[in-house]
């Protein structure tokens, strides 16, 4: 096994800690954003299958084999991605955020299954693969979704791996949550084009503004959370944020929004 740190804007280089593990390298991307960190060490690396880990992710116990196994026995399949679960600081009383994200924050099943994409911070691809698409984009796209996306368009197949697992911390705060989707919002509206998709645009943010009595089935079904308190802070903060979604969404229409530029922040 090697592994290849990508260092992305540090003031103070990780060495001590990458010198420890024999097996690591470590090398520094200047270009702010994780695609442009992506794409260096994946052009570094010199093995058959390249694997993607975000600096604060943890791997569950069996995620390499589940990985390897499944390229192995699907050799038809160019591109794998597995489940992110919320490590939860205390997992008997999780805060709201911890609660929201294990049920929302990444569904990595239905980016794969229904949008073509899995999230780059979990995820792994064939070398001939990588090459045939390309480097990930910079810091004005959603470099998973826009590289997953342009693998389909060429015939590369993805798939879901169950037991290829993560996890990873919560953010801190709605505040968090609310940049994240600030980002998302500016890179969808980069992209959207005539009339016809203005009044998608409006039709998708009054949706979002009415979706938490529809969501609050989902929570009281999912087995990402457990207990009438957890469920019911997922679903208020969930209400929170779609309403706040919308009402970003709204406004990037009529010129109130930030520019798709918005700073990378890491989470």
């Amino acid at each position: 096994m090697k592994v290849i740190v990508v260092d992305n804007g540090s003031s103070v280089l990780p060495h001590r800690v990458c010198e420890a593990y024999p097996f690591v390298r470590l090398i520094e991307e200047t270009e702010p954003g994780p695609g442009p960190a992506r794409s260096h060490g994946a052009r570094l690396a010199q093995t058959g299958i390249i694997a993607f880990i975000d600096a604060d992710c943890t791997v569950r116990p069996g995620w390499a084999a589940a990985m390897l196994d499944h390229l192995r026995s699907h050799p038809e399949t160019s591109v794998v991605g597995g489940d992110v679960y919320i490590a939860m600081t205390d997992p008997e009383r999780p805060t709201a955020i911890e609660a929201y994200e294990s049920v929302y924050g990444y569904r990595m099943r239905q980016y794969v299954e229904r949008h073509n994409y899995t999230g780059t911070g979990n995820m792994a691809v064939r070398r001939e693969a990588f090459e045939k698409v390309g480097d990930f984009a910079g810091i004005s796209v959603a470099e998973d979704m826009d590289w997953g996306r342009r693998a389909t368009a060429l015939g590369l197949k993805i798939d879901f791996v169950p037991g290829m697992d993560i996890e990873t911390p919560a953010r801190d705060s709605f505040a968090e949550l609310a940049r994240k989707w600030d980002r998302h919002i500016a890179h969808a509206f980069a992209v959207l084009q005539g009339p016809k998709g203005k009044v998608l645009w409006v039709l998708r943010a009054l949706a979002l503004a009415v979706s938490p009595p529809v969501e609050a089935i989902r929570i009281l079904r999912t087995d990402r959370v457990t207990g009438l308190r957890t469920r019911g802070m997922t679903l208020l903060v969930l209400t929170r944020l779609r309403l706040y979604r919308a009402r970003r969404m709204l406004g990037m229409l009529v010129g109130s929004g930030q520019s798709s530029k918005t700073a990378w922040r890491g989470d």
